[in-house]
């Protein structure tokens, strides 16, 4: 999308031009949309870029709905301080309770060693990292076994007749799963079995919260940076996500939102630990360092870090 001049001696140079476009180009992709959508607003569909502009604006809604009801919230419990009513422990209390934001505390399994581990909020997508062997995928089953309601989607989903068992169990799942599959496509990721697994179980009635191991498995570069534009367009009211990935197709950490969070599980077996997606965070550079582009990535497939027997 971007086309710079070469100097002489054959730098590329950008002038006045490329990098208003190079701006464009950054504000699209903070819409939510894919390189491939962005190519196509750039040439002027429009439409496209109104649908985007819709989910965008019903997410700001929804956060601004929730802002004005915890304004709501503490505006009355003032009023309740200020008459004698409560205590400054009783409100503290009380704004943590109607907060309504999850909170989850469990001691760490193996390889940490009974560490605490708190999760203060569960936000719309949360991403974990780490490098092979960190211990990442023994933290997310233990986070779908004590958040309620939650369930793990493993990488077994790629067997052969997954979607269509779970079709014949829902019947309604499956018009479901082809629209957003068209989505997908649309947003220029390619139609396959393993994204269709995925969206199967992803649109499946039940679980509060959904875990999903390693969200890249099977998928392309093009259908992975897709598919997360397509979690990120979901409503306001969707399920929370937690999704295991060590793609920058899938974890572009330039965007992510206010509603999403990432969770480093160290390669040192530190606690795992919330990493703020800005240079000079803590933790950021190891973040970083975790994750590379599906070419790279397909060098460790099928690898599996393993502990040496006693």
């Amino acid at each position: 999308m971007l086309k710079p001049l070469r100097t002489a001696a054959g730098w590329r140079a950008y002038g006045p031009k490329e990098m208003a476009r190079a701006t464009e180009i950054i504000e699209l992709r903070a819409f939510g949309l894919s390189l491939a959508e962005v190519g196509r607003v750039l040439g002027g569909d429009a439409q496209l870029l109104g649908r985007a502009l819709a989910a965008h604006e019903a997410v700001l809604e929804a956060r601004a709905r929730q802002l004005h009801d915890t304004v709501r919230r503490v505006r009355r419990l003032r009023g309740e301080l200020d008459r004698g009513n409560l205590s400054i422990s009783s409100v503290v209390s009380s704004v943590r309770q109607e907060g309504n934001q999850p909170r989850v505390m469990f001691d760490l399994p193996w390889p940490w060693d009974g560490e605490r581990f708190e999760m203060r909020e569960l936000r719309r997508l949360t991403f974990v990292t780490g490098p092979l062997g960190s211990g990442k995928t023994r933290l997310a089953t233990r986070l779908a076994e004590v958040i309620p309601g939650a369930s793990f989607v493993s990488v077994e989903r790629l067997q052969d007749g997954t979607a269509k068992d779970m079709f014949a169990a829902q019947p309604a799942l499956e018009a479901r799963v082809r629209r957003s599959v068209e989505e997908v496509v649309e947003a220029g990721g390619n139609e396959s079995e393993a994204l269709l697994a995925l969206i199967a179980v992803l649109e499946a009635e039940g679980p509060a919260v959904q875990v999903v191991d390693m969200l890249e498995e099977g998928l392309d570069a093009p259908t992975q940076e897709a598919m997360i534009c397509l979690l990120r367009r979901r409503g306001p009211d969707a399920r929370p996500l937690i999704v295991l990935t060590r793609s920058t197709s899938i974890l572009d950490v330039d965007l992510v939102g206010p509603d999403e969070s990432i969770i480093l599980c160290p390669a040192n077996h530190s606690p795992p630990m919330f990493v703020a997606p800005f240079r000079g965070a803590p933790g950021y550079e190891s973040l970083i360092t975790c994750l590379a582009s599906p070419a790279v990535r397909a060098r460790t497939a099928g690898v599996v870090a393993m502990r040496r027997s006693a």
